[in-house]
C-alpha cells in the first residue's frame, strides 16, 4: 500500500501489486453530512422551540432552571405560578423567607435543599450583584445551588449567548447518533460544541431535548426504533447501550 487519502466524501487507497497501482474507492457517509442532516430533521420538527420553562424575567428563568434538576419542566410550571405572583426579583424572594418560599415549593422533589438554595443566592445577587442575574457564566456557576448546566441553560436562554447544555435527554440522544463517546456529559458537551456550529448550539439544545422526550425516549428507542435513529442508521441491528450521565 502506498498512501491514503482523505476527503469529506470518498476514502481513496493506493495499492501496489506486482508493479500496478490500483485505486480501491471506499465511499462513505461523512460525518458533515450526517451532522447536517440531524440539524435539518430537527428543524423541520421543531422550527422555532419554546423555552419549556415558564417565567417572567432572567431571575425568575434562574429559579426555574434551579427547580427543574431532579424534577420535570412540568412540574416546575405548576408549582411556580404561585411562588412568582409574590416575588419576580431577588429582593421580593427575601421578603418571602425561606420557610414561605419551601412551603410554595415543597411538591417538588428535595425542595427542602432547593428552598434554602433560592433563599441564599437571592442574598447573594442582592449583595455582590445589585439584584442582577449577572451574564457571565463563572459568577452563575458561583451563586448558591447553581451548577454548570444550570448556569449554562441561563446564559442561552436568557441572554441568548451561545452555549450547549447536556440533559439526560441530550446525553442519550448523541450516544446513540454517535456523537460522542458518552464517558460524561462534560465530554459530551466538548464533543458537541466541535460538531456543531455555536450558531446552532441553543436551538439545538432545545430540539434534542424536545426530540428525546417524545421520540427517542429512554424506553421507547434503543438506537434502532425512532425515525431519525433509522435514517441515520438504516445498517444498525444491535441496540445501543448508553451511558448515564
Amino acid at each position: 500500500m502506498s498512501y491514503i487519502e482523505e476527503n469529506s466524501s470518498t476514502l481513496i487507497i493506493s495499492v501496489t501489486l506486482k508493479n500496478t497501482t490500483k485505486e480501491l474507492y471506499l465511499v462513505f457517509m461523512s460525518a458533515n453530512h450526517t451532522h447536517k442532516k440531524i440539524i435539518d430533521r430537527l428543524n423541520a420538527l421543531y422550527p422555532d422551540p419554546d423555552i419549556p420553562l415558564n417565567h417572567v424575567n432572567e431571575f425568575t428563568l434562574l429559579i426555574a432552571v434551579l427547580l427543574s434538576a431532579q424534577s420535570t419542566d412540568k412540574k416546575v410550571n405548576e408549582i411556580t405560578p404561585n411562588l412568582f405572583q409574590l416575588a419576580v426579583t431577588p429582593v421580593q424572594m427575601i421578603s418571602l423567607g425561606e420557610r414561605k418560599i419551601l412551603t410554595l415549593i415543597k411538591q417538588i422533589g428535595l425542595s427542602n435543599r432547593k428552598s434554602k438554595y433560592i433563599y441564599e443566592l437571592s442574598n447573594v445577587l442582592i449583595e455582590k450583584h445589585q439584584g442582577i442575574v449577572p451574564k457571565n457564566i463563572t459568577l452563575l456557576e458561583a451563586l448558591p445551588g447553581v451548577g454548570h448546566k444550570t448556569a449554562s441553560v441561563v446564559m442561552a436562554q436568557a441572554f441568548g449567548e451561545p452555549t450547549f447544555p447536556v440533559d439526560t435527554h441530550i446525553h442519550r440522544l448523541s450516544q446513540r447518533w454517535e456523537l460522542t463517546s458518552g464517558v460524561n456529559v462534560k465530554q459530551t458537551e466538548r464533543d458537541l460544541k466541535s460538531i456543531f456550529p455555536k450558531a446552532t448550539w441553543n436551538q439545538l439544545h432545545l430540539q434534542m431535548i424536545f426530540y428525546g422526550r417524545e421520540h427517542c425516549t429512554a424506553r421507547g428507542c434503543d438506537g434502532t426504533t425512532c425515525r431519525l435513529c433509522r435514517e441515520l442508521f438504516p445498517k444498525r441491528r444491535k441496540p445501543i447501550i448508553c451511558k448515564k450521565a
